[in-house]
């Protein structure tokens, strides 16, 4: 079964996850943009029972959505690096911050969500790998 290796920036945090990929997309949600401080962000979810840390432990936000529901993000205490979003919603499932993984280029993502909250100047289509 392939192994899908990831951390932080600094490399104080390190996951590890198998397939298979339940997603692969790029999110223009407002709330992930204030949290990455990037115009989008591109994830991978694998259910939570193929997730699990290596070593040290990432610190955690939790916060309320605005339907209700909390969703929890996790990031590197030393170097901030952003790794994974679960959300209440979709209990089951984790997403992991595309950037973080080891081998990046293995998972373009094949959809776009939450184009309405898209920043204007990005232009949908384009941002996805032709062949995904």
């Amino acid at each position: 079964m392939d192994e899908i290796l990831g951390g932080c920036f600094c490399g104080n945090v390190r996951y590890r996850a198998t397939p298979p990929l339940r997603f692969r997309a790029l999110c223009h949600c407002e709330t992930c943009r204030k949290a990455s401080g990037a115009p989008y962000v591109t994830w991978i979810t694998v259910k939570v029972e193929n997730f699990e840390h290596v070593g040290e432990q990432p610190l955690k936000y939790r916060y309320d959505r605005e339907d209700g529901k909390w969703a929890e993000r996790s990031f590197c205490g030393k170097c901030g690096t952003q790794l994974t979003y679960q959300a209440q919603r979709r209990a089951t499932d984790v997403d992991i911050t595309v950037g973080s993984l080891d081998d990046p280029n293995r998972y373009p993502p094949n959809r776009e969500v939450y184009p309405d909250e898209k920043l204007s100047w990005v232009d949908l289509g384009k941002t996805l790998h032709q062949g995904g």
